[in-house]
């Protein structure tokens, strides 16, 4: 084959961190609130700023409660399940690494009698016949498997349980049904491009009520705790963070605010994320060497898009392949950060989320076959 002509205008297709938004430059970034205290009035009033506007554009049911949390999307999981689980039955639901992490934490560092449903790389847990009086963690879209939820119809609506969903990769680009979720998490830089470092909790009113009247009985350090003498600390969603945060990541955030709502909002980014995935799987489907891991389409991501090798015989020669094929690609400035996750498959991974465009994606499928014939 010979040498595609020009690689994509932006050839970042990486699933964490994500790539930025189209437009962005530092030179865009408020600068009034660097340099000065996360508590002082400007300080607070952009945290609230951040946490409004997030909620507003994630369509939050009213009386949802959401707050800046430490240590990313790990740290908002790590509070809730450290904080709720221990006082119902615990099911697990795990197809890829980062749910199968959040077993760990529950079977092994918790050591909670859980009922425990796994999946292979490639296909979804048994989401049928759980017990509604069951508290559920799960992860609505597999970051590293691009597997996920159809739906949330399998979720019932008058459950006892909670349901505590790690949204990272699905959160802005997928339709979460958050009527059907108690908690939620996700970070800043997943769907919109943002900074690595600050997670965000959703707190459904039932998951508010778990928390001052049937609090988990173990110490929690500080970084956790999300109530005080059985109350919860509410300042923690009014933008009194645990811990400083970074006013440049707040700043950045409220910048990535902007570009979502310049394009139309949620319904629009959910719209980006579908073209491109499409954009994607036409290349899939033309070719030969390369196949979707999520067989089925109902359960593929729309985010994070994993591809194996058709031909699976020799794993670790699949292996270098890989390698190979990530560093010419990169050497060419035609795709950066696609190898798979080193858990999956040997393949690639391409981020689809709304910070990409279609036009980069269509202009990636001919290099990904050049590279292909060049390695191979």
């Amino acid at each position: 084959m010979n040498r595609p002509a020009a690689p994509p205008a932006r050839p970042s297709f990486s699933s964490g961190p994500c790539p930025k938004p189209p437009g962005w430059s530092l030179d865009r970034i408020a600068t009034q609130s660097l340099g000065r205290s996360h508590r002082s009035a400007l300080g607070k009033a952009r945290l609230r700023e951040a946490i409004d506007r997030t909620h507003a554009l994630l369509n939050l049911p009213p009386d949802y409660r959401l707050g800046i949390v430490p240590a990313s999307d790990t740290g908002a999981m790590e509070m809730a399940i450290w904080s709720l689980l221990d006082t119902r039955p615990v099911t697990m639901l795990a197809w890829e690494s980062f749910g199968a992490g959040w077993v760990t934490d529950v079977a092994k560092q918790l050591k909670l009698d859980a009922e425990i449903r796994t999946a292979d790389y490639g296909e979804i847990a048994d989401l049928s016949g759980i017990e509604p009086s069951s508290d559920i963690v799960f992860t609505w879209n597999g970051t590293t498997s691009g597997v996920r939820v159809p739906d949330a119809n399998w979720i019932e609506k008058d459950r006892s349980g909670l349901t505590i969903c790690d949204a990272t990769s699905a959160a802005f680009a997928q339709d979460v049904d958050w009527a059907k979720i108690d908690v939620g998490t996700f970070s800043w830089q997943k769907a919109l491009g943002g900074e690595a470092g600050h997670g965000m909790l959703v707190l459904s009113p039932r998951a508010v009520e778990r928390l001052e009247s049937e609090p988990a009985a173990r110490p929690l350090p500080k970084i956790f705790r999300l109530t005080k003498s059985g109350k919860l600390i509410e300042g923690i969603f009014r933008g009194e963070t645990i811990n400083t945060p970074s006013m440049l990541a707040v700043e950045d955030w409220l910048l990535e605010l902007d570009w979502a709502e310049s394009v139309g909002g949620l319904r629009a980014l959910i719209a980006r994320a579908d073209a491109n995935s499409e954009a994607l799987d036409r290349w899939v489907q033309s070719s030969d060497w390369i196949e979707h891991l999520a067989a089925d389409p109902a359960t593929r991501s729309n985010t994070s898009v994993c591809l194996q090798f058709t031909d699976r015989t020799d794993a670790e020669a699949n292996k270098a392949r890989q390698k190979a094929l990530v560093k010419l690609l990169e050497e060419e400035g035609a795709a950066f950060d696609i190898g798979a996750y080193r858990d999956a498959p040997p393949g690639i991974r391409i981020w689809c989320g709304a910070t990409v465009e279609s036009a980069d994606i269509e202009a990636l499928g001919p290099w990904l076959d050049w590279a292909w014939e060049e390695i191979r």
